[in-house]
């Protein structure tokens, strides 16, 4: 058995897969803002659930920046140098805790779903806040696992400013007064395709993906704003680098624990090399 952890900003989900990916029991509560009370909680939802089975892999996605098991910086959550595998270390006996960013997992996880694994996927997840997770030839990019897309600084409204402060889906409730779903106006989602456009106006020259996914809370509406997306990218974009396939996520709201059920097989693949 694989046990998966979605940690995100206001909720986390735990989940359980069996090795050939059927998903099993999921569990949900309120994501604690104080680091030892989430480990705390983590750590006895684990033990009552798991704790007389046996554990293959425990794959944490925590949304920040995490480098060798620390979380560096939790921007939501207001996490710094959470040493998240020390904390969990040991909780399902041998059972090894591996922790990674939750965009990076979900970027594993759509890039799997695709008919062709693409050599270059980017994966952008457009809710409280921006996230991207760079896969090549179907595994996390190692040296681009850190990116943080979200935080690239463009301009928007004469200002140079972080991607995510002006198109995330925080800011457009802010914006218009509404949750995407209840936007009907197509003025205002052409408005919302220039906002997501200018970052990828960066990152496309730089990364020139194959494949750009797109999930979170915005991406569920993709259809609403893709088409002016696109001709948005083309219009700007320089004549010799073509516009990627933009595609909508398959499995937006459960990405991330397909991706921990995809880093356990490949973290354990790779260890009995």
């Amino acid at each position: 058995m694989l046990v998966t952890v979605d940690t995100g900003g206001t909720k986390t989900l735990v989940a359980s897969f069996s090795e050939d990916g059927v998903l099993g029991e999921q569990i949900k509560f309120a994501t604690p803002q104080d680091s030892s009370e989430y480990v705390t909680l983590l750590r006895q939802t684990l033990v009552e659930t798991y704790g007389d089975q046996t554990v293959e892999a425990i794959v944490v996605a925590l949304p920040g920046i995490i480098k060798e098991g620390v979380a560096i910086w939790c921007n939501n959550l207001k996490w710094k140098n959470f040493d998240a595998a020390s904390a969990l270390k040991g909780v399902l006996g041998d059972a090894p805790v591996l922790i990674e960013n939750d965009a990076n997992l979900a970027g594993l996880a759509e890039t799997r779903a695709l008919h062709t694994i693409p050599p270059l996927s980017v994966y952008v997840t457009v809710s409280t806040g921006i996230g991207t997770g760079i896969t090549t030839n179907g595994r996390i990019n190692p040296s681009l696992r850190y990116s943080e897309g979200g935080r690239a600084l463009v301009e928007f409204d004469g200002i140079v400013r972080e991607w995510e402060s002006f198109a995330s889906g925080r800011v457009i409730y802010e914006t218009y007064g509404k949750y995407a779903r209840d936007i009907t106006s197509k003025r205002t989602w052409n408005q919302i395709a220039d906002r997501i456009s200018r970052g990828f106006l960066v990152l496309i020259p730089i990364l020139q993906p194959d494949i750009i996914i797109i999930g979170g809370s915005i991406g569920t509406y993709f259809e609403k704003y893709a088409a002016q997306l696109k001709n948005i990218l083309k219009e700007k974009l320089p004549a010799h680098i073509p516009v990627p396939k933009i595609v909508q996520a398959q499995h937006p709201e459960q990405a991330v624990i397909y991706g921990c059920y995809y880093y356990a097989l490949d973290s354990l693949a790779d260890t009995s090399a």
